[in-house]
């Protein structure tokens, strides 16, 4: 493998993020001498990929650009390979509500939820629309965007007078909201890997604890904001029913090399699947780092592994 372009920036609420993502795995297949090269995906990509003609593209765009499968569909008509999931993949995974009903058809608990479109809620009446969500699904609520990552435009509804502005806030970042009921206990995230075989390994679960007790943007990317635990402090049989979930996940998902999936053990020890991530964040404060250091293994041979199995992978 001579050369690998790692897609980053993009146009999404998530430019900066994606950007530090792209700059870190590039630091890190440095380490073991593997050529790579940071790209924006703007009006030049197409050209540069004509001229560059890479071995492997390796999209960690966020966001709409990076998640919705679109970019990967292009990359795949012009004959790139790519690290990460198909575009049908990526398509299913990035609408919330549809993932969840996957994810909870196989298997895996899912909050209760409703998905709103902004045209809905105008038509039939704000205060109408909320006086019958609060009666259907118990506060405290989570509303956060159906599209979207980051956290941004995720608020915790604990009374319904708060619940006019979350809207507002959800509907900011996309035009379908997210209401779920929300799940206590304790919040982690699940890197899924691909193994040399193809099968699935769950690595270390990370455990989130942040200090406004809320994982919102500024807790994802401001260092200190959050506290880490990795692993996470879980029992053993509680660990190994995550690990089982998330992998569920992944497969009913249909993802391909790398994700991660976010979910909330309630004090049952029971796990709750609450999204699933196909372009993860990878910087230096994000969780797979975190994850792959947890599990022993050193960034640079995982990260060149990914690329040799995109090497050798067909869509599927």
């Amino acid at each position: 493998m001579t050369h690998v372009l790692i897609l980053a920036g993009g146009l999404s609420h998530e430019r900066d993020v994606s950007l530090r993502s792209g700059r870190r795995v590039a630091d890190v297949l440095a380490k073991v001498d593997v050529e790579a090269h940071v790209a924006d995906a703007d009006g030049s990509l197409l050209e540069r990929l004509a001229q560059t003609e890479p071995d492997v593209v390796w999209p960690v765009l966020h966001g709409a650009s990076g998640e919705d499968g679109a970019i990967r569909d292009v990359l795949g008509s012009l004959g790139f390979r790519y690290v990460g999931s198909t575009p049908e993949s990526c398509r299913l995974t990035w609408d919330k509500p549809v993932a969840k009903t996957l994810v909870q058809r196989a298997g895996v608990r899912t909050p209760r939820g409703v998905a709103l479109p902004h045209d809905t809620f105008r038509e039939l009446g704000a205060g109408a629309v909320l006086d019958a969500i609060s009666s259907s699904l118990t506060l405290p609520l989570v509303v956060k965007p159906a599209r979207g990552g980051s956290a941004l435009g995720l608020s915790v509804v604990h009374n319904a007078a708060q619940l006019p502005a979350a809207m507002v806030d959800a509907y900011a970042y996309g035009d379908i909201a997210l209401l779920e009921s929300f799940v206590e206990g304790t919040e982690v995230a699940v890197t899924v890997l691909e193994g040399e075989e193809g099968a699935p390994v769950a690595l270390p679960a990370v455990e989130i604890v942040p200090d406004g007790g809320v994982y919102t943007y500024a807790a994802r990317y401001t260092a200190g904001e959050t506290e880490f635990f990795t692993p996470a402090r879980l029992a053993d049989e509680v660990s190994r029913a995550v690990a089982h979930a998330a992998i569920t996940a992944y497969r009913a998902l249909g993802h391909r090399h790398l994700s991660r999936i976010d979910l909330i053990v309630d004090p049952a020890g029971v796990p709750w699947f609450l999204e699933g991530n196909v372009a993860p964040g990878m910087t230096e404060t994000s969780l797979v780092p975190m994850a792959v250091a947890a599990s022993g293994r050193e960034a640079g041979a995982v990260y060149h592994q990914l690329l040799t199995r995109a090497l050798v992978d067909s869509e599927r």
